[in-house]
């Protein structure tokens, strides 16, 4: 797998932080892709961890963060479990479809210094720091898929 190199970006802040989000989903999408739903089940680490279950997370963790949280919307999480009729292009195309939803609310807000409208700890957060941490965490676990890849076929690069 060759490597990809983050885009090189002269917008806004929130543009350039969905720009970078998006390479990062990119990453996560190819590692996933090209491989069959037995091996995209497979956990290779103690933690259970899979490439199935890691597209899951994010989908529900978009969802949970920006439609939840940051929107305010009565949205139903999707499940993260990797169940028997779950497979790689189906998490994808919802992993996808979820990302075009945040990224049009994000879009849409205001501005980056809107608040969460439903968050339930304090202290409040805002746009800006729902996407830095959505960046950070999908950025987190694009590693944990690089490791995963390289572990299960020797499959290198972002």
């Amino acid at each position: 797998m060759a490597d990809t190199k983050p885009p090189r970006f002269e917008g806004d802040e929130r543009e350039t932080l969905l720009e970078l989000l998006a390479f990062q989903r990119e990453s996560l999408i190819r590692k996933a892709s090209g491989t069959d739903d037995r091996h995209a089940r497979r956990a290779l680490v103690p933690s259970g961890t899979s490439l199935l279950w890691l597209l899951k997370h994010l989908t529900r963790a978009e969802a949970n963060w920006v439609l939840r949280r940051f929107a305010g919307l009565d949205a139903e999480l999707p499940d993260e479990t990797v169940g028997p009729d779950d497979h790689v292009p189906g998490a994808v195309d919802a992993y996808r479809a979820m990302s075009a939803r945040v990224d049009d609310i994000a879009r849409s807000a205001p501005s980056l210094a809107a608040p969460c409208r439903a968050l339930e700890d304090p202290p409040p957060a805002n746009l800006r720091w729902v996407l830095a941490h959505l960046l950070e965490e999908t950025a987190r676990h694009a590693g944990h898929a690089d490791i995963i890849r390289e572990l299960m076929d020797g499959s290198t690069g972002r």
